[in-house]
């Protein structure tokens, strides 16, 4: 596809952009680092060319200046997108065809995102509209768990088990189908050797983990938090976080993140106790 996809009536353009664009590109992604930092992550380590990044991002701009993004791959993901840029973006997005699995964001933008393609794209498997974005900066309001550590390459086959009960919990379906599992337990492993898997392994027995899913020098953000069920309500939530928080804050970024469903009530009261607060909403729409 070529380097502008189309312009708009009112004059604004949509277009791939490149390495080219990188300064404007990091002056948007400064602007919230926090709930960016997925997007700011991938550019910081592949740059804008698809073949590095294996994803497109959109650039949407009004007399020759980008002001907002539009990361296209796995995720959809819109970055400082007004009302007429998330219109613009799901035109993009309309004439590609869907070819990711979420859209994912702040939740105006991704709402409005999807209020334009849902005719076209069909039905979501799921819409969860509030999800609250929660960030901390200072030590844990509650006592760490002194048991959780980075998780080591030799306990993959410990770890994988906790993590395909957690994607599944989470976001309904399970992600080792269709290829026996191959894709999923390299990611595990890559999360794993890139010393970004935290756990409490006891006697074999993952009773905590969490991963850190993105960083930059300004944030990082948390994913895959999962207590076994049979020792939920007991406290090992919330000085698991308290753990990783600790860790985070001490070797990774200055601010940790992460994004909680609004009906997941226990999991905001652990976050709330450890000391995280709400800097932001985030919807996602799953296919």
């Amino acid at each position: 596809m070529s380097a502008v996809a189309f312009r708009g009536s009112t004059g604004w353009t949509v277009r791939d952009l490149t390495d080219r664009d990188l300064p404007a590109v990091r002056e948007l992604l400064e602007r919230d680092p926090v709930a960016d930092v997925f997007v700011s992550s991938r550019i910081a380590t592949c740059g804008l060319d698809p073949r590095r990044l294996g994803a497109n991002v959109w650039g949407y701009e009004r007399a020759g200046e980008v002001s907002a993004l539009c990361y296209s791959g796995a995720n959809l993901w819109p970055v400082q997108a007004d009302a007429e840029a998330a219109r613009a973006f799901s035109e993009r997005a309309r004439k590609q065809g869907r070819r990711c699995s979420s859209i994912v964001g702040d939740a105006e933008a991704v709402l409005e995102l999807w209020r334009h393609l849902a005719r076209s794209w069909g039905a979501a498997r799921e819409v969860r509209d509030r999800q609250p974005l929660l960030a901390i900066d200072h030590a844990s309001l509650v006592p760490t768990d002194p048991g959780v550590r980075r998780v080591r390459p030799d306990e993959l086959d410990m770890l994988l088990p906790a993590c395909v009960a957690m994607f599944t919990e989470e976001i309904g379906v399970r992600p080792d189908t269709g290829d026996g599992g191959a894709l999923y337990r390299a990611r595990v492993a890559e999360i794993i050797g890139q010393g970004r898997s935290l756990a409490r392994i006891d006697n074999g027995r993952v009773l905590f983990k969490a991963e850190i899913g993105a960083v930059t020098d300004r944030a990082c953000q948390i994913q895959g938090v999962w207590v076994d069920p049979q020792l939920r309500g007991a406290g090992m939530g919330a000085a698991g976080m308290a753990a990783v928080v600790a860790e985070c804050l001490r070797s990774v970024a200055p601010v940790v993140s992460l994004y909680v469903n609004d009906f997941n009530l226990p999991a905001r009261r652990v976050y709330e106790r450890v000391g995280f607060q709400q800097v932001g909403t985030f919807a996602s729409v799953l296919f």
